[in-house]
C-alpha cells in the first residue's frame, strides 16, 4: 500500500496544484464567498477520515444550547436524497444521514438540517418558523463558499495534519497550509494524561505552519450503555459479557482500545465509514452473534452506528462520548463565547 501512495506522488502535486488555485481564487474573490450576520462557527479538518467532528459540535451544542438558539448545518454524507432539508423525527438515516440524525435526537433544543449547498442551506434555515441565532457547520471547513465567523480545525493526536501529505500519496484533502484560515487548531483523541512538555513539542511543530492557539482534547467513554429496548445500563457490565462490536466509522481504534482495558475477548465486525447497512450485513451480525457460545452476551456499536443499526437489531447498545479538554477548557469556551456575543 505504501508503493502505490509513493507511486501516485505526481497525482499529488497536481492535486495540490488545482486546490492550491481553487483557494487562492477564493482568497482574492474571483469566487464568490457569503458572509452571514449571524455567528456561524466551522468545524472541520484537513485530512479525510474521522478526527472526532461530531463529539466536538456535541461540545459546542452544549456550551451555547442554553443561551441561544442553535443550528447544526451538514452536508448529510451518505443520504440518498438531495437539497434542503430540515431533520424531523419521521427522517431516517437514508434520508438525511446518520450524524445529522444523531444531533436530532440527542438535542431536542436545537434545529438540524442538511443541504450540500451551504449557503442555500444557511438560507433556508433563516427563513424558517424559528431561525436560528447560531449555525454550526460541521465538516465544512472546505467549503469556502461560506464566509465562516470562527473556524475550528481538528487534526488527529497519531496523525498530525503537518506529518501528512495531500491525496492520493497521502489523506490531506488540501495543504496544510489551509490550517491558517483557522481561528484555533484542536488536536484531538489525546491520550487522557498527555504531559506538558509533549503539548509544548506539539504546538511549536503546528504553529510552524500555523500560529493560532493550540488545544489539547480527548476522549472520554460514558459510564452507561443506552440500548434500543433496556434503556441505560452500567458499562461495567461489558467486562462479564462476550461482546460484538460493529462499527462503521472511520476510526474505531480508540474504541478498540478502550474495550481493550474493559474485555479483550470482545469480537469486532468493521465496516467503511457512514455505511448503509444492507439486509446481508445485518443477517452477519445476527449469525456471528448468534455463534458466541455464551448466555452473557451483547451487541455494542457506536452511536453513529446505533442510528442506523437500532430498528434493524434487538438488543443493540451503544457507548456515548464527549470531547473533554485535557486543559485549557475555559480558555476555549471564553473563545468560543466572546465570538459569538461580538458577532451578535
Amino acid at each position: 500500500m505504501r508503493l502505490v501512495r509513493f507511486l501516485l506522488f505526481p497525482f499529488a502535486l497536481v492535486y495540490d496544484i488545482i486546490t492550491s488555485v481553487r483557494n487562492t481564487l477564493f482568497d482574492i474573490g474571483w469566487i464568490r464567498s457569503t458572509s452571514f450576520k449571524i455567528p456561524t462557527i466551522v468545524v472541520g479538518n484537513l485530512s479525510v477520515g474521522g478526527t472526532g467532528k461530531t463529539p466536538q459540535i456535541e461540545y459546542l451544542i452544549n456550551l451555547l444550547k442554553s443561551n441561544y438558539k442553535v443550528a447544526v448545518l451538514s452536508r448529510g454524507y451518505g443520504r440518498k436524497t438531495t437539497g434542503y432539508l430540515k431533520v424531523d423525527a419521521g427522517h431516517s438515516a437514508e434520508e438525511v444521514g446518520d450524524e445529522p440524525l444523531q444531533f436530532f435526537k440527542k438535542f431536542k433544543a436545537i434545529s438540524v438540517a442538511v443541504d450540500e449547498a451551504r449557503v442555500h442551506g444557511i438560507t433556508s434555515l433563516l427563513k424558517s418558523e424559528e431561525p436560528p441565532e447560531i449555525v454550526l457547520l460541521d465538516d465544512a471547513y472546505q467549503h469556502r463558499k461560506v464566509t465562516p465567523g470562527f473556524s475550528i480545525l481538528l487534526t488527529k493526536y497519531d496523525d498530525l495534519f503537518v506529518d501528512d501529505f495531500l491525496l492520493p500519496t497521502g489523506n490531506l484533502r488540501e495543504s496544510s497550509r489551509g490550517a491558517n484560515r483557522a481561528d484555533v487548531l484542536v488536536v484531538t483523541k489525546c491520550p487522557e494524561k498527555l504531559s506538558k512538555q509533549e503539548q509544548l513539542t506539539i504546538e511549536k511543530k503546528l504553529c510552524r505552519e500555523a500560529k493560532k492557539p493550540v488545544f489539547f482534547t480527548t476522549i472520554r467513554y460514558s459510564e452507561e450503555l443506552k440500548g434500543s429496548r433496556k434503556g441505560k445500563i452500567a458499562s461495567s457490565v461489558i467486562e462479564s459479557c462476550q461482546v460484538l462490536l460493529v462499527t462503521g466509522i472511520a476510526n474505531p481504534n480508540p474504541l478498540l482500545a478502550y474495550l481493550e482495558t474493559k474485555n479483550s475477548a470482545f469480537k469486532h465486525l468493521k465496516f467503511p465509514d457512514h455505511y448503509q447497512f444492507k439486509e446481508k450485513d445485518v443477517q452477519k451480525i445476527k449469525k456471528t452473534f448468534e455463534a458466541i457460545s455464551s448466555d452473557k452476551k451483547m451487541i455494542l456499536t457506536t452511536e453513529k452506528d446505533f442510528v442506523r443499526l437500532s430498528e434493524k437489531i434487538e438488543n443493540l447498545y451503544f457507548i456515548e462520548i464527549e470531547t473533554a479538554f485535557i486543559n485549557q477548557k475555559d480558555a476555549f469556551d471564553n473563545l468560543i463565547k466572546s465570538y459569538v456575543k461580538s458577532a451578535l
